[in-house]
């Protein structure tokens, strides 16, 4: 069985660039951004990868590379 990482809007915050709080909020409220994996009472958490994917096909510019040219 496949582990599902969890992320909630913390660490959506982090792997956007350390946007605000109402950034994040404006993006995980987005039509296009997944939807939560669960919504707790602490709040929406999403699978690490759908957000990952999201990032990659609507911000590619932070997925820059850690590697030297």
């Amino acid at each position: 069985m496949e582990q599902v990482e969890l992320v909630g809007a913390a660490e959506i915050r982090v792997m956007l660039g350390n946007v605000s709080r109402q950034r994040v909020n404006v993006v995980i409220n987005s039509k296009t951004f997944p939807d939560p994996y669960q919504v707790l009472v602490m709040g929406k958490v999403w699978n690490k990868r759908d957000v990952e994917r999201w990032i990659a096909e609507n911000r590619p510019h932070l997925l820059a590379s850690d590697e030297e040219p």
